[in-house]
């Protein structure tokens, strides 16, 4: 059989066409929705804004009382940047929360390490706050090469999240500030 360039296309689509409607359980019989049933009067509403990108939508999360476990999440209609519309991630983040493989403990590999180990949070900021010290006091720069006061530090940087909102993002970049930062940026500028 000679293989003609028509004769290629025809085959590759009918191949494409079977493959997809035939061998993907494809179905066009009608389906039946089945929705949850919610009883969300007994839950706490709190707003809140989007973790994934630095749009910042605004959310309001259904809290259970009983349990603090967020059942439910949804846009917020009075948000001014997504006025209650999601997008498939915002509108998923509730498995962000309530996810069974979420890790909630400390996970630390040490240097050369092949295995993360289980420490607690106390460790962890200990940790971090003797970390930030070491490097501040290392790089902090009293005068620059023009012999003027400048009082920073250049051996540490931060980009700040799109989770926090305005007041949280004063609040952070003033902490840095007075640890000497210079290079502070912030993900909806990058």
């Amino acid at each position: 059989m000679t293989v003609t360039r028509r004769n290629f296309l025809k085959l590759s689509a009918t191949t494409l066409a079977a493959g997809a409607f035939g061998g993907l359980g494809l179905s066009l019989a009608p389906t039946v929705a089945k929705a949850q049933r919610m009883n969300l009067r007994k839950g706490k509403e709190t707003t809140t804004i989007c973790s994934y990108c630095s749009v910042g939508c605004g959310l309001i999360v259904t809290t259970d009382e009983a349990t603090k476990r967020a059942i439910n999440v949804e846009g917020d209609p009075d948000h001014p940047i997504n006025e209650g519309a999601l997008c498939a991630k915002g509108a998923s983040i509730y498995q962000q929360a309530e996810n069974e493989a979420r890790i909630t403990k400390v996970q630390y590999r040490a240097p050369g390490s092949d295995k993360f180990e289980e420490k607690s949070w106390d460790w962890a900021l200990t940790e971090i706050a003797k970390r930030v010290k070491a490097v501040r006091d290392e790089t902090f720069k009293e005068k620059n090469a023009k012999d003027q006061v400048v009082n920073r530090v250049e051996g540490l940087a931060s980009v700040g999240s799109a989770a926090l909102d305005n007041e949280e993002c004063w609040i952070y970049q003033a902490m840095l500030r007075s640890l000497g930062l210079t290079y502070i940026e912030h993900q909806a500028r990058i």
